[in-house]
């Protein structure tokens, strides 16, 4: 009963590192991004270069993958087991303070895939830190799921597999994109509010005085003119339907509003996105111009959206020689539209046609026919289904063939001995 007891706390917490590792590995900006919110709350943000963070999330995606796998495995069990524990001891006691202060609305733990709240999280490292003590109490206990000679090549092509990813995803984009700007989503839809969805409720409570005592009273309660108002407050009192996309708005230099008039557009519109363009690569500027002229030259909406001062957005043209048109959006929404500063959006009537990194930005060949025309006008054929068919052949695949004949060979073996000792 107890190693039924241990096996089962090391394959959830195997199952709960693996996956946020991984979601967190395929967004490592976005994870960066976390990151810095946790520094920002602790007032420590000046302080840490963005070189830093970026380095510290792709290790905590790779450490957090890397040790779920070592579980599943039951990979140098008593080393694994203590510094599992050692990290959910400190993870429980900063979801602690996460939840009684609530300087962060969620922790991150796993990237835009599953967004938990504070004290969801707290309690989630609480059942995580009881697994982990169990594990560390007896790891030896942990049934081997591959022999020890065999072990250091599930550790290292697990180390490869998630820097690659990583990698690929910083190059690229995300491979899967859990935010509501994700390819095939409809803008304008997504910031509608239903009709008949629940709306937040409030509560006012008014302090007001009378012969020198103060009372509090609600609009139910509110008493006759004898009484003076001090002050009030007013409270969230249940949760309102907040649609996935709330924070999207496109204004021009002036402030104008012209949100609706893009997503509205029936035709194409290309979008350049860049939260800040004093940090942005600007090594693709002659792609980014290339594509500003074949837009105009097909009848293409074009414009770059930036949380930029105009002193920044001035340099950027002169840099570039940009000459398209400079439009002021919020910095959050625009790191979360896309992983990339610069990167790209094409839109056909406020859906997500396609999305690029400046790294793989399209070139004059696949711009040579109108997007009416082309595969670049229609959504991309890499399906989410494919995505993860690729990793199973890549990385789940061989791990299953590597355990199946390692198995397969300690059978044997153990059948040659038990010949041998009945002889």
């Amino acid at each position: 009963m107890r190693k039924v007891v241990v096996n089962i706390a090391r394959f959830l917490l195997a199952v709960v590192f693996i996956l946020s590792g991984f979601v967190k590995a395929v967004d490592p900006l976005g994870t960066q991004y976390k990151i810095n919110d946790y520094l920002e709350a602790m007032h420590l943000g000046a302080m840490v270069p963005d070189f830093v963070t970026l380095s510290a999330s792709v290790l905590q995606s790779a450490v957090e993958f890397v040790l779920g796998i070592c579980l599943l495995f039951a990979i140098r069990r008593r080393l694994v087991t203590r510094f599992t524990l050692a990290i959910m001891i400190v993870m429980t006691l900063l979801t602690l303070w996460l939840a009684l202060a609530n300087p962060i609305s969620d922790c991150g733990c796993f990237g835009d895939a599953l967004v938990l709240s504070n004290w969801q999280t707290f309690w989630k490292n609480v059942a995580l830190l009881a697994a982990a003590a169990i594990v560390s109490w007896k790891p030896l206990d942990m049934m081997r799921m591959i022999g020890r000679n065999n072990q250091w090549i599930v550790f290292n092509y697990s180390v490869l597999f998630i820097l690659f990813i990583e990698g690929y995803c910083l190059y690229n984009l995300p491979m899967f994109d859990f935010r509501p700007y994700h390819v095939g989503a409809n803008i304008k839809e997504g910031m509608t509010i239903p009709e008949g969805a629940q709306q937040p409720q409030f509560e006012t409570t008014f302090i007001l005085e009378k012969d020198g005592q103060q009372r509090e009273f609600t609009a139910e309660n509110y008493p006759d003119s004898t009484w003076t108002f001090v002050d009030s407050r007013t409270v969230q009192t249940a949760e309102g339907y907040v649609p996935p996309i709330h924070d999207f708005s496109i204004l021009t230099e002036e402030g104008d509003d012209i949100t609706d008039t893009i997503l509205s557009k029936a035709g194409y519109t290309f979008l350049l996105i860049s939260p800040h363009l004093e940090q942005a690569d600007d090594s693709q500027f002659g792609l980014i111009n290339q594509l500003y002229e074949y837009c105009q030259e097909n009848g293409y909406d074009f414009g770059c959206l930036t949380a930029s001062t105009k002193r920044a957005i001035s340099r950027w043209q002169d840099i570039t020689g940009a000459e398209y048109p400079f439009y002021q959006a919020d910095e959050t929404t625009l790191k979360t539209v896309i992983r990339s500063n610069p990167g790209l959006l094409l839109l056909k009537q406020g859906t997500i046609i396609r999305k690029w990194s400046h790294n793989a930005l399209p070139d004059e060949a696949q711009l040579s026919k109108k997007l009416e025309e082309s595969e670049l006008g229609k959504m991309p054929e890499d399906s989410v289904p494919g995505k993860i068919a690729k990793l199973l052949v890549w990385f789940v695949l061989p791990l299953m063939a590597l355990t199946i004949a390692d198995r397969l060979w300690a059978w044997t073996q153990w059948v040659r001995r038990k010949k041998v000792n009945s002889e």
